[in-house]
Order: structure tokens, then C-alpha cells, then sequence
């Protein structure tokens, strides 16, 4: 977040100066950049060898988890992306607000048709107002699974934390392992009908540890000293499921949750839904000795196999013996929402923020999962949803179907038949949405489907309640919305009602990606300042493959400073 010191960019005709009094996430500035930071990125295959099994996996210059692309506040990041695997790739820069630079935002078909085999792309931005820990991964098919990794954005120089300083600094991604190709993956779970089967294992910068078979090496491990203070930034990077995390016998302080700094709120463990980043701070202050990170599941969902093992790290302390036994991480149940809602709860920005208080766009948008009618002639292979139907998701009960060719595209060439501007505003039929939600499975459980958009103006205040449905079954979503953060006002259980919904307008915190409640809703608001063709979705891998998303059209303002530029000239074909 901006803060109330003066805050200076460099532009093409010299320097402006800001002056701000409080909290402000909007400028009227060329996002130009301080400096430029420079990263080339190879998409490549490679062999690697886990759980008893070697296989090919995709990666950025042969690492898995990715390269970290480092850069301070204001920074310009070029990143050169060529494609040397046999997949098409694209990569997303997660929470990057993208500021005048929708065509290097990058979920494929959205904002660029994928970089092609021996294509190369390079995706610009700058990062304007912000600091803190993203991710970037790739958006295309579910090369996610190892195509991820992590952003750093440390404040301008001589602008401290606004928390202790920490002795070291350590990343944490939160990942999913699968023995099976994961494209083929995707396609083989579409083609069925059904719910994809669940991960191999959970990873911890991409090692199981020694819960998982052929891993008891497979394990990441923190050196720490006695007494000193560590700063972890938290990233799920995983497909399929949210997971809690903890370390055995210390307590993690939340300092900052998705590249924004909150009041410090300490808690024996965090929830991460995938897309969701929380810098914590831990403290070494037990007795000398090798303690557990732990990494679990958190089910909200009825009837739905997951990964039950625990992944496990260590933070172990200078001076314990290597092989020591290793005190287990506290990880609650798999279903245990209120461990969720503690966390939630806790969170709120580090200063009072300027809200929007008048809205000029009120949306409401149902979330949630729907069972198609099969007609298949094979319904064995291809009906394996509820009841023999087909597995939807849906907002406001409309599947989305991505084109052929990108929207942005389409919307900036004025190119028709690829998209509508007729995305509801509001549910189609309002009806008790948690507990009343029809389930006669196929018959009233069918969602429509479309290329459907919404049509934002320019320097709207938009207020979006998202709220979960029992169609199929109550699930906690992480709704992530590109292109902008947003002010997470208000949520609870059950169906939103405007009349008792408790609405914090002083200090939310501020998130690009919420996990709405299991059988609950969630406010959030923002001010559309950004021009472009925003996705909004649901970040659960097979949810988004399902239709779990809508576009935002953002219309130009006045003005250079408030008009989506033209496209790159190596933007991808389709």
C-alpha cells in the first residue's frame, strides 16, 4: 500500500511528486518504473524422480519450483518467455495489478493465445505501489502444477518494514505433486465427466518429505538460530486444494497477506487457498531441537477424495542432532472451518484505507457446482458425475466457455461473435442459496453456458458480494480477481443479507484472491481504474476447467493515463 510518505515516479517528462494523507491505491501517473529488472525464462521439460516414479515434468529453466523474480517497489519487470517445451504456455504474474498492461497479464485465451513450441513472448509491467510476496505460474491447461513460482517485492531503498526486522528470510510454496502427466490429466478428468482424482502427494518447495514413499531424503529443512526472528512468505501454488500449514511448538505472526501489509496477528496456523500468499514471522525461541512444518488439507467439500498425508519440512535448530526426532505440526482437522474464520477474522489492513463508500455497480454472483445432463452414447467413460451427469461450476448459473481466440484481442479489434456483454448482475432466481439449493440431480442442477462479460466504466466503485451455493455441495472458494486487488468488506455464513451484514469500512484488508465461506458469502469492493479485460475465477484448478469464472471489461477513462494501450507486436497468435 502507498503510505503517507511522499512517494516519487519517474516519468518521461521528469519527476511529479504525490502528496498523499492516507492509504490511496490510485494514481494518475504513466506507470514508467524506477528500475528495470530483467528475467528470461525458459519453458523446458525435464526428468525428475519422486515417489518411487521418474517422469517428465514442465519448468522454467529446469528448476521446479520456478526462478523467484525479485524486484523493489515501482520496479519495471521484463521477463522474455520462450516456449522449448511441447506445451502451450503462458505465465499469469499473480496480484501484479498490471496497471496499463493487460496484454502481459496471461491467462491464456483471456488477455493472449499461449506461446507456442519455439515461440517466445515478453510480458512487461511495472509494479506500481507494490510490495510484498506474489507468484507467478503458468495459466494454461494445469501446467501450474509445476510451472509456479514466487514474486518478491521488497519496499524502495531506506524504507524499512513496518515490523521487526527478520534475521533471514525463507519462501514457502505450497504445492501438488501428480505421478500423471498433468495435461493429460486435465483432459482425461474432463472427458470423464467426473472429479479428478486426488494429488499424489502435497510438497513443500517441491518435496514431500518422509510421510510419502522413497521421500525420507525428499525433504526441505530451515537452519535456524536460537532467538532469532524468521520472515516466511507463504505462497499456494497447489491445483485442487486449500491446505493448512503450521510449525510444531511456535506460533506464526501474519504480517502481510497477498503483497499487503496487515496489524501483526499471531495464530498457531494459517489457511492457504491456491493463489494466496501470507508472510508470517516466526521467532526461535523453543529448546534447541528439529521441529515439523506441517502442510494438510482443508476439505470444506462433501464427498470429495483428497490427499490425507501430511507433507513435512523442518525448521531445525542450529546445534540439534540431524537425525533427531521431529515434534509434529498441530494441523487442524481437514474440515475444521472455524480454524479458517479464526484466521479470517485476524486479518485487517495495517492502516485505515480509503474504502470506496458510494458504489456505482452492485453486483451479486453466485458460486458454486452444477451436474449436466450425460447424452453421451458411452456413459460409462464420459457420465462419471452425480447421478451419471456431467460436472459443471458456474457463476450466477452460467458456465463459462472460453473462445478460441483472446478476448482482449477480440474486445480491443472490435472482432464479434466470440464474446457477449450480457453476464447478469444479479442471480437469475434468488432462492435460499446454502440451504434450499435445488439438487434433483440433473434435472434442476444445470447451468447455461457462455462467453458472457461484464461491462465496467471507467473509475466505477464496484461492490461484489459472492456468494457459495449447496447445489451440489457448500465448498469454501478462492475467488481471485485479476487486474486489481480489492477490499475484503465483509463475509460470513449463510445468505448474504444487506440488513445485518456486518461491513468493516476502516481498515479491511486488502486481497486479490478470497476464499468465500463454506455455505457463506463474501463483500468485496474496488474502484475499476484499470482498462482491460479482466478474468475473475475460481482458483481451484478443476473449478476453473469447470466454468468457475467470468470476465470483467473495464471501459477506457480520458486520456493516455486511463486507455488500454495497443497490443505488443510479438503478441502470440492463435
Amino acid at each position: 500500500m502507498a503510505n503517507s510518505a511522499i512517494t516519487s515516479f519517474t516519468l518521461w517528462l521528469g519527476l511529479v511528486i504525490l502528496y498523499a494523507t492516507q492509504t490511496v491505491h490510485v494514481t494518475a501517473f504513466w506507470p514508467g518504473g524506477r528500475s528495470t529488472r530483467f528475467y528470461d525464462f525458459k519453458v523446458q521439460t525435464m526428468k525428475i524422480t519422486k515417489l518411487c516414479n521418474t517422469k517428465d515434468i514442465v519448468t522454467i529453466n529446469g528448476m521446479y519450483p520456478g526462478p523467484v523474480v525479485y524486484a523493489q517497489e515501482d520496479d519495471r519487470v521484463i521477463v522474455r518467455v520462450t516456449n522449448e517445451s511441447p506445451y502451450n504456455a503462458t505465465i499469469h504474474w499473480h496480484g501484479v495489478r498490471q496497471k496499463l498492461s493487460c496484454w502481459s497479464d496471461g491467462p491464456s485465451y483471456i488477455t493472449q493465445c499461449p506461446i507456442q513450441t519455439g515461440h517466445t513472448f515478453t510480458y512487461e509491467f511495472t509494479l506500481l505501489q507494490q510490495k510484498g510476496t506474489l507468484l507467478w505460474h503458468a495459466h494454461v491447461s494445469w501446467l501450474r502444477a509445476t510451472v509456479h513460482g514466487a514474486i518478491v517485492i521488497y519496499p524502495k531503498t531506506g524504507v524499512p518494514y513496518p515490523f521487526v526486522y527478520p534475521y533471514e528470510e525463507h519462501i514457502i510454496i505450497l504445492g501438488e505433486y501428480w505421478l500423471r502427466d498433468v495435461v493429460q490429466l486435465e483432459q482425461a478428468v474432463l472427458a470423464s465427466g467426473g472429479g479428478p482424482p486426488p494429488a499424489d502427494a502435497f510438497t513443500i518447495n517441491g518435496h514431500p518429505g518422509p510421510n510419502y514413499n522413497c521421500s525420507s531424503n525428499d525433504v526441505y529443512k530451515i537452519d535456524v538460530v536460537p532467538g532469532k526472528t524468521y520472515l516466511l512468505r507463504l505462497i499456494n501454488a497447489g491445483l485442487n486444494m486449500e491446505n493448512f500449514f503450521a510449525i510444531a511448538n511456535h506460533k506464526l505472526t501474519i504480517v502481510e497477506a497477498d503483497a499487503e501489509y496487515t496489524k501483526p496477528f499471531t495464530t498457531d496456523r494459517v489457511m492457504l487457498g491456491p493463489g494466496q500468499t501470507i508472510n508470517v514471522l516466526v521467532t526461535a525461541n523453543q529448546p534447541i531441537g528439529r521441529y515439523s512444518m506441517g502442510m494438510g488439507p482443508y476439505m470444506s467439500a462433501q464427498n470429495v477424495p483428497f490427499q490425507s498425508i501430511t507433507s513435512i519440512a523442518y525448521f531445525q535448530y542450529l546445534g540439534a542432532m540431524p537425525y533427531s526426532l521431529s515434534l509434529p505440526a498441530p494441523l487442524p482437522s481437514f474440515s475444521d472451518n472455524l480454524a479458517v474464520k479464526t484466521v479470517m477474522d485476524g486479518l485487517k489492513s495495517l492502516n485505515p484505507v480509503s474504502v470506496p463508500k458510494e458504489i456505482d455497480s452492485n453486483l451479486f454472483i453466485t458460486i458454486g457446482l452444477n451436474v449436466q445432463k450425460c447424452n453421451s452414447k458411452t456413459p460409462q467413460q464420459n457420465c462419471q458425475g452425480s447421478n451419471g451427469g456431467i460436472m459443471a461450476a458456474s457463476m450466477n448459473n452460467i458456465s463459462f466457455i472460453r473462445p478460441s481466440i483472446s478476448l482482449l484481442e477480440a474486445y480491443y479489434e472490435h472482432i464479434n461473435g466470440y464474446y457477449s456483454e450480457d453476464f447478469p448482475g444479479v442471480p437469475l432466481k434468488f432462492y435460499d442459496f446454502v440451504n434450499g439449493a435445488p439438487n434433483s440431480i440433473p434435472i434442476d442442477t444445470q447451468s447455461l453456458r457462455g462467453t458472457r462479460t461484464k461491462v465496467l466504466e471507467f473509475g466505477s466503485r464496484v461492490q461484489l458480494i459472492l456468494q457459495d451455493t449447496g447445489t451440489v455441495t457448500t465448498e469454501n472458494h478462492p475467488i481471485h480477481l485479476h487486474g486489481y486487488s480489492f477490499y475484503v468488506v465483509g463475509y460470513g455464513t449463510g445468505n448474504y443479507n444487506p440488513q445485518t451484514a456486518n461491513l468493516n469500512l476502516v481498515d479491511p484488508p486488502y486481497m486479490n484472491t478470497i476464499g468465500v465461506p463454506v455455505g457463506g458469502w463474501a463483500a468485496i469492493r474496488f474502484v475499476a481504474d484499470n482498462p482491460g479485460v479482466w478474468f475473475m475465477h475460481c482458483h481451484l484448478e478443476i473449478h476453473l476447467s469447470w466454468g468457475l469464472s467470468v470476465v470483467f471489461i473495464v471501459k477506457n477513462g480520458q486520456g493516455e493515463l486511463e486507455t488500454l494501450p495497443h497490443p505488443p507486436a510479438d503478441l502470440p497468435r492463435c
